[in-house]
């Protein structure tokens, strides 16, 4: 005997796959997500502050 399957679950799964498929080739031609792009600017910009911290003055004797 086969199994009973429902077809609207089926759609709904499919259309779930092909969404995430979708999204996934998008972050992968995109990049980053925004929450990523704003915590590498952060880090970026601190490591920069702590560099420009430790240079000597150029006007001191």
């Amino acid at each position: 005997m086969a199994e009973i399957v429902n077809l609207r679950t089926k759609r709904k799964q499919a259309a779930r796959d092909e969404a995430r498929a979708k999204g996934d080739s998008n972050a992968a031609q995109h990049g980053l997500s925004k929450g990523q792009k704003a915590l590498a600017k952060a880090r970026t910009d601190k490591a920069t502050r702590d560099l420009d911290a430790h240079q000597r003055d150029p006007k001191a004797p």
